[in-house]
């Protein structure tokens, strides 16, 4: 399935126009653009590109990986771990929404993170798979991620520990603070803190695959990042020191829109213009 990007140029310029502070005037000004020029560069279609370069500067965005998504020319490819992973993406509303299952192909335990807006199609892979599923993982409990908790419990039967971050509780969810491991069969989970989308963002490394993953939740997402709500440039930070700081070649599974890379969204993600060098696609 060709999932497009999540956010395209004027989600993207709102994300960093909010998360800076700026309204309209002054961003405007900041930029040196009336504030006519700035609602077309805004709409992007018809804009002059050199507008959307000078937003780009002034809210310390890359401008090359700006212009691209513009231009519509960044897709990210991805050659997923197999066996192990599989992926689901499901409607909530008027949004997409995703959501991963994981397992050790050695002992047959899994583990599900995030549960989609619709449950059924994890269930049946449980069973196609012949799949245990041990564990359930909440990258954060936004709706549209845990609206399925109850019912995914049902169908799977069995004892399955569900688990969230402490600065996030939800009924029926063990706390944990991020820096903890927890183990799938010979796989290992490690923990790591992705908040300022929501104050439990948590993003889960998957070791003992035949390829590094992360399931990134909405912290950040191909092309862009999710909506940061509290210290902006701090939870930039967090992105870089905690999502970024993988291999080039781990996978990244986010809450929303396509997989990626570590090695794409350095090129290719403008919230991060300090990562910039040629990358092969499918790294």
């Amino acid at each position: 399935m060709n999932i497009p990007l999540e956010d395209g140029v004027t989600d993207i310029l709102g994300k960093a126009q909010r998360g800076l502070g700026l309204d309209a005037t002054a961003l405007a000004s900041k930029a040196g653009l009336t504030e006519d020029e700035l609602a077309a560069a805004k709409l992007v279609k018809g804009a002059p590109f050199a507008s959307v370069e000078k937003l780009a500067a002034a809210l310390e965005l890359g401008p090359r990986a700006l212009v691209a998504i513009a231009e519509g020319t960044y897709q990210p490819t991805v050659t997923p771990p197999t066996p192990g992973f599989l992926a689901f993406n499901t409607t909530y509303g008027d949004m997409t929404v995703n959501a991963y299952l994981v397992w050790d192909p050695r002992t047959g335990l899994a583990a599900v993170f995030d549960t989609g807006a619709d449950c059924m199609p994890i269930v049946e892979a449980l069973r196609k798979n012949d799949l245990t599923l041990q564990d359930v993982y909440l990258t954060h409990t936004h709706i549209d991620h845990v609206v399925e908790l109850d019912r995914l419990l049902e169908k799977a039967g069995g004892s399955v520990g569900v688990h969230v971050n402490a600065a996030e509780t939800l009924d029926k969810a063990a706390t944990f603070r991020p820096g903890v491991t927890f183990s799938l069969g010979k796989l290992h989970i490690e923990t790591r803190d992705t908040s300022g989308h929501s104050p439990g963002g948590t993003t889960y490394h998957v070791h003992g695959l035949d390829r590094p993953l992360a399931i990134v939740g909405d912290a950040l997402f191909a092309g862009s990042v999710g909506g940061i709500k509290t210290d902006y440039r701090a939870s930039l930070k967090k992105i870089a020191e905690n999502i970024l700081s993988a291999q080039d070649g781990a996978v990244l599974a986010p809450g929303h829109g396509p997989l990626t890379t570590v090695a794409q969204e350095k090129a290719n993600n403008p919230f991060f213009p300090g990562f910039r060098r040629p990358v092969a696609q499918d790294i």
